[in-house]
């Protein structure tokens, strides 16, 4: 075999670990009992070795160097892959083997221990497995720092979204919190001279929902015959390469925080399953990056279903399944309440809005542990202080401030900026699809999605990893990322 086809061997043979990784990892927030965590920890952490020493090493770079030599007879898509491997090795060989074993264990002890001290809002239990995971993450981002020339913040960004770098997120992060602040408050008056929003009133039995999250995954395509639907601590979507898992959590008294998650998750969902067929198993079949995957979940959330012309269709189905009957149930009614714009503590219930500075105060935050500018045990009064200084309001408890989200306790950093950058290409790309499409709302008024998943076959989904994140952005819309059409799309629903 040639140099090349030894490295697609042995990527094939990694991303079968990965997708046992993946299982494994969705059992541990779905399934497993709190008793085998130990275990599973153990587990996990022998598996990051295994992988760990195969993505390293000398042999595998003078494999890579051999490879690249050969360049000239590789065609545009194992190009790509080439340079996709090269970034992998680029991660994976900056840290040894003893440190991505303490981080797998560090992780696994923080996720058990917040899984019980959030509900019993008790961050001084948590807080001394965060900081010890704190210390190792940030011995990760300085190490790779160094080899890739980026800041330490900026190399925690490009594990999740390659070529992402600070000045980019600071300016776009920057301009919408300059006009956010002032645009709410139009929102809000507009909406407060209004008829009220009147939310259907509860309860609403858990088994009502799963039904009601089944039926509208159906008539968004999702794959039941290679994926399924659970519950979770904290929505998301999991699973390995052919075999997609999402999971929800249900409040009794409010219906449409799960729907929103299924349908999140369910973009998730599909974005994976619609990646190059001939590609899985190789780095260039992979998703393009999270603020890529981020736009096709909140494209389907935010964009496509809380469209008049969905929601006009949905509503049927929700009063069937539900059971509803009365003025609250009325589409002008779900409309309203859909698109409520309302400063709150959590931001996975968040309405589009508001969202952007949840995850600018996240982002703050991230940046100052990194750059150990900020003690864990100060870090639920900063939250809070930011909290109510971009957001409008302040928690009363740890619970719904500083751990509410799973990411700290899982040792991911450089995420959160991919939501409201997703955010925004989710707008970006949602426009050109209707630009090129006129099909499209008329389809989404139909409950018939065949014309948007079509155009996001076409641009997004079977492009892979084939251009960089920006670039594959730019080719779909035209332009590059920015908050554009974002705002005309938010002044549009909420002003015009």
């Amino acid at each position: 075999m040639t140099a090349y086809q030894q490295l697609e061997a042995r990527k094939k043979r990694v991303s079968a670990l990965n997708n046992a990784m993946g299982i494994l990892h969705w059992d541990q927030q779905t399934m497993m009992p709190d008793g085998a965590a130990p275990a599973r920890a153990s587990v996990l952490a022998e598996l990051s070795v295994m992988i760990h020493e195969m993505e390293t090493g000398d042999p595998l770079s003078e494999l890579i160097d051999s490879a690249e030599s050969e360049s000239a007879e590789l065609d545009e898509w194992q190009l790509a892959n080439l340079r996709e491997i090269r970034h992998e090795f680029i991660h994976a060989n900056a840290i040894p083997a003893d440190l991505v074993e303490k981080i797998v264990m560090a992780e696994s002890e923080a996720h058990m221990i917040w899984r019980e001290a959030r509900p019993d809002n008790d961050f001084k239990r948590l807080a001394p497995a965060l900081d010890k995971l704190f210390s190792l993450k940030r011995e990760e981002a300085s190490i790779k720092s160094e080899i890739m020339n980026v800041t330490p913040y900026e190399a925690m960004m490009d594990r999740y979204d390659p070529g992402r770098r600070e000045p980019q997120v600071d300016r776009i992060f920057a301009d919408l919190e300059s006009f956010l602040p002032g645009f709410i408050q139009q929102v809000m008056e507009k909406q407060a001279a209004a008829p009220a929003a009147v939310m259907p009133e509860g309860p609403f039995p858990i088994e009502q929902q799963r039904e009601l999250s089944h039926e509208v995954m159906k008539i968004f395509g999702f794959p039941f015959d290679r994926g399924r639907l659970d519950t979770a601590h904290h929505p998301f979507s999991g699973g390995a390469d052919g075999d997609v898992r999402i999971t929800t959590r249900y409040s009794e008294g409010d219906f449409m925080k799960s729907l929103m998650a299924v349908i999140h998750e369910t973009g998730h969902a599909l974005y994976e399953d619609g990646r190059p067929a001939q590609w899985l198993g190789q780095p260039v079949g992979n998703s393009r990056g999270m603020t890529l995957h981020e736009s096709q979940s909140l494209l389907l959330e935010m964009q496509a279903a809380r469209s008049e012309e969905f929601v006009r269709f949905l509503v049927p189905t929700i009063k069937r399944v539900l059971g509803g009957e009365g003025p609250a149930w009325e589409p002008d009614n779900i409309l309203r309440v859909y698109r409520k714009v309302e400063p709150g503590l959590i931001r996975v219930y968040a309405d589009e809005v508001t969202y952007p500075l949840h995850v600018i105060l996240r982002y703050k935050l991230e940046k100052a542990i990194i750059s150990n500018d900020l003690a864990t045990h100060d870090l639920p009064g900063a939250w809070n202080d930011l909290m109510e200084s971009l957001v409008g309001v302040r928690p009363t408890n740890d619970t719904d401030g500083v751990m509410q989200d799973v990411h700290w306790p899982e040792g991911i950093f450089g995420y959160f900026p991919t939501y409201s950058l997703g955010a925004m290409a989710a707008a970006q790309i949602f426009a050109a699809a209707q630009k090129d499409d006129k099909n499209i709302l008329p389809g989404l008024g139909r409950g018939d999605l065949a014309p948007l998943f079509s155009w996001l076959d076409q641009h997004i989904r079977h492009q892979g990893c084939l251009y960089m994140p920006d670039e594959l952005i730019a080719k779909a819309t035209g332009s590059g990322l920015d908050t554009a059409a974002f705002k005309a799309s938010i002044r549009a629903r909420y002003l015009d």
